[in-house]
């Protein structure tokens, strides 16, 4: 099962990049994961949050592909642990998801439609966290969830 990890906004800072690299390539003996940072173009920025959040619907949906298992991240989602995060994978896996994209949503949240897109929806935390931040917890949770399903010692209870 491939695992992407969808993020709007800008790139990475150099050390989001390197901390990325660094669980991407931990977890990599084991499972496949990238980052796909979804851009909205320059011309297309505005200050209403209604109309930007339109286009990036239009973004997401348009790259979602019917082998995709769409988990949404939002503050108002299913908290997990990091067992159960390991729980969802294998559970995924073991339904033949080809590819699980784990969605990280604009800075104003998604709309209905994106929502609706969603398998799932968890939340990382009640708190509210910068999106490169999110990409990095996100990478180091995914490595820990394999960590937990290859008994590696990584992940301590």
């Amino acid at each position: 099962m491939n695992i992407e990890i969808w993020s709007l906004g800008k790139q990475n800072d150099d050390f989001i990049e390197k901390g990325l690299q660094y669980y991407f390539q931990k977890t990599k003996p084991w499972n496949p994961v990238s980052l796909v940072v979804l851009q909205l173009p320059k011309k297309n920025l505005t200050t209403d949050i209604a109309r930007s959040k339109q286009m990036e619907e239009e973004l997401i949906l348009k790259k979602l592909q019917p082998g995709h298992y769409l988990v949404l991240l939002d503050e108002r989602g299913k908290a997990l642990n990091s067992i159960q995060w390991s729980q969802q994978f294998q559970s995924c896996m073991n339904q033949g998801v080809k590819t699980l994209v784990i969605l990280i949503g604009g800075a104003f949240g998604v709309t209905e439609a994106v929502k609706q897109a969603a398998k799932q929806t968890w939340s990382l935390s009640n708190l509210v966290f910068p999106h490169q931040l999110v990409r990095l917890i996100v990478a180091e949770q995914v490595y820990r969830a394999f960590s937990i399903l290859n008994n590696s010692p990584y992940h301590h209870e």
